[in-house]
């Protein structure tokens, strides 16, 4: 059974890495395998375990295609898109509170186009600005939205937001636009999920109102409904330094203990009920009461929650072990693990695809196997102390066969023995638990996150215990309980919060370096490390066991080869409207531009930052910011605070506080003139743009405009957001230095750009534009994108290609994210 559960996950996660769903060829094959894997196992008894493995693997794989299929059929066509349309429909989950305005899912009953297949669930963003309503679960509108297909960056080394999309069901985002005025239905919609999204709303609005401003109340607020949106970002920084984020969440550990906790009191109550005259016990077995009452709170603990996977993983866990306790039997452990897998993906079989799905299932299979490898040592330890305490307790030979006299008390030093002894036993297994799931989570935690926090065993051996003894269950009391005696419960929680995280930050201070920052792995080194931890985690005496940390060092290799001397390496980012390209030779590193700030879409922070860590960039040689505007120099400050930085490179005002926070993280400064110029390993970085002197006019005509050209002669231009004028000027002063083989396209493609005499100055082979999707600026303009490709260039555009990289040596390779590492869902 285990074996044909892991193949039906395995035919789920083979879907989700498909380029496009499977045509009528697919299934016959995918249905014949079936059928004769089915057939074989029947007959055969000798392969049925093989052939029904095979089996639910076709099954798997068939299965989530089929949801794929139904969920994707739900699309907004093209020629809908940023018009306004009518909608009626409810208000869903937890609306959002932002800076700018409310962010919350609408589930859709009618759409004014009068569209079929219309997307059911779209995200929209009521922008502050025309004054938002305090919205709730369940609430009627009929109002108008300009809408856009979903949509997310596509990157090199990061996860794919839209498949999170499609994992929610949201097939459209968008905002409420003010061409109509929205209007309030007075009928609300009902249903078993709005009651628990009216439910969470009221619990996080009674905390809300209890703490007030407190510093830590976020926290408080994501243990009790699981909304993460209002933790702080200092919060956030302590966390992830001491590898204790996963406490923020409601996870399997939260819901667990809840279990535990409603096992305890529902077996102590039921032992003293009586029901005229007969006792409780008498009628249902207490144990089995406790199982149910475990489940039940454990059920709407996960309700609150969200139904996250942990909490999905640990509900179902929990739910089949009941079901077999009741019926009087005592399942393996591990095949509960993935029953509950098998569970987890029929409700949702894009589950594989989020990050909480692996480190949930992986820290628990671990823990299974750490316990079943330490499990006869362990037996044979607590036989050996129980013979030791016992020999207290022995009789004296001499008096057998004398007459039975009142029992001995047992002595002090016996009870303080045994207690010792557990408690040893206790603390060990603790300690080989933490061990176990530290091991095996430390390559999924690089793969997804391309960092291990050093301090992380040490803070969560008492940030677990504190959260899970004192702050979770003060939270679940204020629950509980009425106003106003909910109030000294949610303080209460708050107050042991605030120790924690004073703790942590002390803790995180004392070791500034404990992040320990790796490239993200490829295939090989994670197998190769996974294999490792399964090796490492072995009973005593497995052969070679000491040579398992062998295995986890293609982890330490850098993410790509180097480009070779003389040659380097040209990543553009997808940042949406904004620019942000990495060049790297063979051992240095520029970032030319950091992508939009927290003004916009915290691009700097969310995906250049992320991306450099996963690409095992730790310091930059140079950080060129072209010019002041937002969506170029808005993401520096994140790059700063994250990466080493050696030298700032650029075209900003003199008051721009960019010099300054630059200066003051120990990099040198230089602004950015033209003339300037410098060679690593081979390749020449030279400056062509602006002039010295005083920087004047818009901060367009003082942008940045660097070459790169390598030992074949074949370069790159980054042309910033330089207009008309300045091309002009540019082949004014000298037309040749313009020659270019790859170019990045001046601002964006917009139509004061690109003129033809600036494109036969450069002659590039290959053109890259950074645009946003149906970006609000209409880049690029229709006529300059067909000024290039009149010229036959190679275009990449970062809305439709995601992220491009180019391999400039003494040729030229071209790779697109989104041809390269397609998915059936994207375009979709």
């Amino acid at each position: 059974m285990r074996a044909i559960l892991l193949c039906f996950a395995l035919g789920v996660v083979l879907l989700q890495q498909q380029a496009r769903l499977p045509d009528g060829t697919v299934w016959f094959m995918c249905g014949a395998a079936f059928a004769i894997a089915t057939m074989l196992g029947a007959m055969q008894p000798r392969v049925r375990i093989a052939s029904f493995a095979m089996a639910a693997c076709a099954l798997g794989f068939a299965y989530a295609s089929i949801r794929a299929d139904v969920r994707l059929r739900e699309q907004l066509p093209s020629e809908y898109e940023q018009r306004d349309i009518e909608l009626t429909g409810f208000v869903r989950g937890l609306p959002e509170q932002q800076a700018d305005g409310t962010r919350f899912l609408f589930e859709v009953e009618a759409n004014g186009a009068k569209l079929h297949e219309f997307p059911r669930v779209v995200r929209l963003l009521w922008m502050s600005g025309d004054h938002v309503p305090d919205l709730h679960a369940g609430e009627r509108w009929t109002l108008t939205a300009r809408l856009k297909r979903p949509n997310a960056n596509a990157n090199f080394g990061l996860r794919d937001g839209e498949v999170t999309l499609l994992e929610r069901g949201i097939r459209a985002t968008g905002y409420v636009s003010t061409a109509r005025a929205p209007r309030h239905l007075k009928s609300d919609a009902t249903g078993p999920r709005l009651t628990i999204d009216r439910l969470r709303a009221r619990a996080r609005d009674r905390i809300e109102r209890v703490l007030g401003d407190a510093p830590h109340r976020g926290i408080i607020v994501a243990l009790a409904v699981g909304a993460q949106d209002e933790v702080s970002d200092a919060d956030w920084a302590v966390m992830r330094a001491t590898g204790t984020s996963h406490l923020v969440a409601i996870s399997g550990l939260h819901i667990g203990f809840v279990a535990g906790l409603a096992a305890l009191i529902f077996g102590f109550v039921w032992k003293r009920v009586r029901w005229r005259g007969v006792s409780a016990p008498l009628i249902a077995p207490a144990p089995k009461v406790a199982a149910l009452g475990a489940v039940a709170f454990a059920a709407c603990y996960a309700a609150l929650a969200g139904f996250n996977v942990p909490a999905q993983r640990t509900l179902w866990m929990l739910l089949i072990f009941a079901i077999a306790f009741l019926g009087g039997r005592r399942p393996a452990s591990s095949l509960v693990l993935l029953w509950a897998l098998a569970f987890v993906l029929i409700g949702d079989p894009w589950a594989v695809t989020s990050t909480g799905f692996w480190l949930s299932f992986g820290a628990v299979a671990a823990i299974l196997h750490a316990i079943a490898s330490a499990g006869r040592s362990e037996s044979r330890a607590q036989t050996e102390d129980d013979d030791d305490i016992d020999q207290w307790d022995r009789v004296d030979p001499s008096e057998v066969g004398q007459r039975p006299q009142t029992p001995k008390k047992r002595r002090p030093f016996a009870i303080v023995a045994r207690f010792a002894g557990r408690m040893r036993r206790h603390i060990a297994s603790s300690a080989r638990v933490q061990y176990a799931v530290t091991i095996a989570l430390a390559p999924l935690t690089v793969y997804w996150f391309s960092q291990i926090p050093l301090l992380g065993p040490l803070a969560n051996a008492f940030a677990i215990p504190w959260v899970s003894v004192i702050v979770t269950p003060a939270t679940l009391a204020g629950l509980l309980l009425p106003a106003p005696l909910d109030a000294p419960m949610f303080h209460l929680a708050h107050a042991a919060l605030s120790v924690l995280c004073d703790m942590l930050a002390r803790l995180a201070d004392a070791a500034p370096s404990s992040l320990w920052l790796l490239p993200r792995p490829d295939a090989f080194a994670l197998a190769a490390a996974c294999v490792g931890v399964a090796w490492a985690l072995a009973p005593r005496g497995w052969p070679l066991r000491f040579a398992a940390p062998l295995t986890w060092l293609p982890l330490l290799a850098p993410a790509m080869h180097p480009a070779p001397v003389g040659a380097f390496r040209v990543t553009a980012l997808d940042i949406g409207q904004g620019s942000a390209l990495v060049v790297e030779t063979a051992r240095h590193a520029l970032l030319f531009d950091a992508g939009p700030g927290p003004e916009s879409t915290h691009a700097g922070e969310r995906i250049v930052v992320p991306y450099l860590q996963a690409a095992g960039v730790r310091a930059l040689d140079t950080l060129v910011i072209s010019h002041s505007d937002s969506d170029h120099a808005g993401g520096a400050p994140a790059v700063l605070q994250s990466i080493a930085v050696r030298q700032l490179l650029a075209s900003l005002p003199a008051q721009d506080a960019l010099w300054s926070d630059a200066r003051a993280r120990g990099a040198h400064t230089l602004r950015c003139i033209a003339g300037q110029r410098w060679t690593w390993d081979g390749v020449e970085f030279r400056v062509l743009w602006p002039e010295p002197g005083p920087l004047s006019g818009k901060p367009n005509h003082q942008s940045c405009v660097l070459k790169v050209t390598n030992a074949a002669g074949r370069a790159a231009l980054f042309a910033a957001d330089i207009e008309a004028d300045v091309e002009r000027e540019l082949i004014a002063r000298a037309p040749a230095d313009l020659r270019a083989d790859v170019l990045i396209v001046p601002h964006h493609g917009s139509r004061t750009s690109s003129t033809e005499p600036f494109l036969d100055s450069v002659g590039p082979s290959a053109a890259i534009f950074q645009v946003g999707y149906r970006n609000r600026f209409h880049h690029p303009h229709p006529t300059v994108y067909a000024r290039y490709r009149m010229r036959e260039i190679v275009l990449s555009r970062s809305d439709e290609d995601g992220a491009a990289r180019i391999e400039i040596g003494s040729q030229i390779t071209f790779e697109r994210y989104r041809q390269s590492h397609a998915r059936y869902w994207m375009a979709r």
